[in-house]
């Protein structure tokens, strides 16, 4: 494999950063299985609800998941098939 010096992995690495937490990738391998509320996400977590949302604003400022507004509620998803794979990958070592 060669080096190629013109290719920039900066938003990769930003991604990457974000993920670093492990409530993160929880929350983020939670929803590659299921879209969801932030209520559901606390509950199977465990987890203070202001907890889970500071989590997830930080991952969608990222462009690693989206809301969508249902009502009063917001779904949540993850629309990164980079954060996807990744996922898929940490899944099949465990």
């Amino acid at each position: 494999m060669a080096f190629d010096k013109t290719k920039d992995y900066g938003k990769e690495a930003e991604m990457l950063k974000v993920l670093g937490h492990p409530i993160r990738l929880k929350i983020v391998a939670g929803l590659c299985t299921q879209e969801c509320n932030v209520k559901h996400i606390w509950e199977c977590l465990g987890l203070p609800q202001a907890t889970v949302s500071q989590h997830l604003a930080l991952l969608k400022n990222k462009g690693i998941i989206e809301g969508t507004r249902d009502g009063v509620e917001v779904h949540y998803a993850v629309v990164s098939p980079f954060v996807r794979r990744l996922i898929e990958i940490l899944d099949a070592e465990s």
